[in-house]
This record gives C-alpha cells, sequence and structure tokens, in this order.
C-alpha cells in the first residue's frame, strides 16, 4: 500500500489540468511526472523525449506489439 505524501496544491492543481488533456487520474499524472524526474535524474546524459521513448518501448514489448523496423 502506498504512504501518504504532502503535495503543494500548486503541483495538484497543474495535475488536475494536464491530467484531463491526458486522460491520466490526478493520481497517476504525478506518478508520471515523478517516474520522469527520477528517471531524468538517473540519465542525465538523455532528453526527455528520448526517456518516454524508452518507457514507451519498455510497455510495447510487454503488451507484445513489436513491429519490424523499415528503414
Amino acid at each position: 500500500m502506498g504512504a501518504s505524501v504532502k503535495i503543494s496544491d500548486y503541483i495538484v492543481e497543474e495535475a488536475k489540468t494536464v491530467s484531463k488533456a491526458l486522460n491520466r487520474s490526478v493520481a497517476g499524472q504525478i506518478e508520471y511526472w515523478a517516474k520522469l524526474g527520477k528517471l531524468s535524474e538517473e540519465n542525465p546524459d538523455l532528453n526527455h523525449v528520448f526517456i518516454k521513448d524508452i518507457l514507451l518501448a519498455k510497455e510495447e514489448v510487454a503488451n507484445d506489439k513489436l513491429e519490424d523496423f523499415v528503414a
């Protein structure tokens, strides 16, 4: 079970706006931002878009949604 965490009203309000646009829950949006931030700190040489692409690719592999690469 997750622990309760105090988050600023500003972050919650921002997450409400973005979560609606991206069809996520507020908690899901905040978790996503936390995951991206953690991965960015662990991999300072990778940019945001590259990290998002890695996360997407991992989900595609997990859900057997692979396609052949065509150059």
